[in-house]
This record gives C-alpha cells, sequence and structure tokens, in this order.
C-alpha cells in the first residue's frame, strides 16, 4: 500500500487530495513539521514533505509524486493525454505553480515566521509579496472564462494551484483585483478531498 509522510498545512496537502480524488486506499504518517532553516530536514524518509513510498520506490517532490501517481494509478483521471494540446497546457500549470508561483510564498513564510527575527531581512518579504502578485496576476489571466485550469474539469494542474493558494492566502497574497481566482478558490475549497487533506 501507497504510504505517505504528511505534516500539516505542507505540501503533502496535495497529495492526499490526489488520492483522495483518485480513490487510491493509502497508509498517512504523520509527522511534527520542522520550522525549516535549511533544506531535508524533516523527519521522512526523504528529509521533506511530502515523501511517498510505494513498493520499494521513495519519492519527494510534490509535482514528480503527482504524475507518477496519476500515470500510474489515475486511469485517465485528472491529467489529459499525452500528445494533446490539453496535455501541454497542464503541464505548464502543474510546474508553474511550484517553480514560479510558490518561491515568492516560501521567501515571504520564511522572511515573516520561520527564521529567527534577527536573521529576517523584511527586503526579501517585500520583493516575495510583488512576485506572488505577478503570479497571482498571470494565473487571473488564465482562469478568464473558466472553472478549471485545464480541459473543464478538475485536473492534477489545480492540485497543485490549490496548495499555492492556500498559502497565498493565509500570508494574505490574494486581493479584490482577483475575482476569478476568487471564485476558482471557492470551488477548490467545497470539494471533499481537498477538505479531507486539509484536516489529515
Amino acid at each position: 500500500m501507497i504510504k505517505l509522510y504528511h505534516a500539516q498545512l505542507t505540501r503533502s496537502i496535495r497529495i492526499i487530495w490526489l488520492l483522495e480524488e483518485l480513490g487510491i486506499p493509502y497508509e498517512l504518517a504523520t509527522v511534527a513539521f520542522k520550522p525549516p532553516r535549511h533544506s531535508f530536514e524533516q523527519d521522512t524518509p526523504a528529509g521533506k514533505f511530502p515523501t511517498l513510498e510505494d513498493g520499494g520506490l521513495v519519492m519527494f517532490e510534490s509535482g514528480a509524486i503527482l504524475e507518477y501517481l496519476t500515470e500510474k494509478y489515475g486511469n485517465g483521471k485528472l491529467a489529459p493525454a499525452i500528445g494533446t494540446p490539453d496535455r501541454g497546457l497542464y503541464l505548464q500549470w502543474v510546474h508553474f505553480a511550484e517553480a514560479t508561483a510558490f518561491p515568492p510564498i516560501g521567501d515571504i513564510a520564511r522572511h515573516t515566521m520561520f527564521l529567527p527575527e534577527a536573521e529576517r531581512i523584511p527586503q526579501v518579504a517585500a520583493d516575495g509579496k510583488v512576485r506572488a502578485k505577478n503570479a497571482l496576476d498571470v494565473l487571473e489571466r488564465g482562469l478568464e472564462g473558466k472553472e478549471y485550469l485545464v480541459g473543464g474539469t478538475l485536473s492534477g494542474a489545480d492540485i497543485m494551484m490549490g496548495y499555492f493558494l492556500m498559502a497565498a492566502r493565509m500570508l494574505g497574497c490574494v486581493g479584490a483585483d482577483h475575482p476569478n481566482i476568487a471564485a476558482y478558490w471557492e470551488r477548490l475549497a467545497a470539494r471533499p478531498g481537498f477538505q479531507k487533506a486539509l484536516s489529515a
């Protein structure tokens, strides 16, 4: 059985949500979160959240885990077919969520919460807010006339993006100038799989 190492409010939310949407049985190993000073310091087999075990395979990186699980267990759910135009957009948004949108959120969190106060650099947090707004503006345009990012239905791209939006909202980065995002967030937050992931 799949085993997922999880701590509340971490990126492992994405994978619980995915597993719930796919209806895949899994074992959840809840581990205490350590406020990060550096990388790979969590008490999981890979030192990070999420860490997934599937048989002899041990994986980290939420986007990679999401792609692996949808390919192996998805039976065509939550990911457009390889080679289709929607697949290209799907991959774009999957990777945008973590590679472009989330790093400024991490900078804000590190320099307002996680680092000791003497080590925080206010300008890094301020720059993170500008970069986060730019990413949100891109997402706002990408959602114009859409309920979900790709193909009119929930996909793994939305699961990746939902976690970014959760964190961005917690840090006060989502404003009134993002009405498409506000409506999109309500759709995502209402899904039972997401609610289960948040309560895990």
